[in-house]
């Protein structure tokens, strides 16, 4: 639990490493992740080994980000995003092998729900279908476990691709559609995301004000409680959107 005084990882963010799919793709391409958007949380990435491409679709069009070792992008809440593994037609070259330090906005909220994948719409039409069309059974095989994730990649990126073609032929309703329906299917989390955010990012925020003022006031008394923490990974290798991750849970 955040107290108000927050000592937290800065910033209240999250923090994972990811090793993007490299299964083949529905469209062609040599690997990559599942089309997805967070409704609240911006998403940053370090690049740290191999390369690839981010690819975005947003209400503004369509647009591939390349990624190579050292690159640091990131984007807003409401970007559909999906991250490639190999060729791209930004650089013309190839690639693979990518690896991502992945740092989320507002810590916990992707865990709790902070992200729709895009399904067609008739999975979207309430939270027990969609929980059912995205759920990876977690006592099966780890085969299982793959034919699962790759399952509702393959499902989820055939959706984009419609997505994207119809945005770029200048229709913009089955994007909004699918916004719509994203922003109803999480209305019943928002009292969650609310205290988590109060508790994380909004109290880190206010921690650094609550500094700032007892500074002026020539009241140093909060470094008397500094302190060093440092944890390694809950959980390796886990089958998530965009590939295997390393998860940090209690940041």
């Amino acid at each position: 639990m955040v107290t108000a005084g927050y000592d937290g990882f800065p910033g209240a963010v999250g923090v994972s490493r990811l090793r993007v799919y490299d299964w083949p793709t529905v469209d062609g391409l040599p690997g990559g992740g599942t089309p997805h958007l967070h409704l609240t949380c911006g998403e940053g990435y370090v690049v740290t080994a191999g390369s690839g491409t981010v690819q975005t679709l947003t209400t503004s069009g369509y647009r591939e980000t390349a990624l190579e070792p050292g690159t640091v992008a990131w984007f807003t809440p409401g970007t559909i995003h999906r991250l490639t593994n190999g060729a791209n037609s930004t650089t013309g070259t190839n690639g693979g092998g990518l690896e991502i330090t992945v740092v989320m906005q507002n810590r916990g909220l992707p865990e709790a729900g902070d992200a729709v994948l895009t399904l067609p719409p008739d999975l979207l039409a309430d939270a027990e279908t969609y929980a059912e069309a995205v759920r990876i059974p977690p006592d099966v095989p780890e085969d299982a476990q793959a034919d699962a994730a790759r399952a509702r990649r393959d499902l989820a990126t055939r959706w984009f691709l419609e997505l994207r073609d119809a945005t770029e032929g200048g229709d913009p309703e089955p994007l909004a559609e699918f916004q719509r329906a994203a922003a109803a299917l999480v209305r019943p989390r928002l009292d969650d995301w609310e205290r988590r955010w109060r508790e994380g990012a909004r109290a880190a925020t206010d921690a650094t004000g609550a500094q700032l003022a007892a500074l002026r006031d020539g009241d140093p008394h909060h470094l008397t409680g500094a302190r060093v923490a440092a944890t390694g990974p809950g959980a390796r290798g886990r089958f998530g959107m965009c590939g295997r991750l390393d998860v940090y849970p209690d940041l």
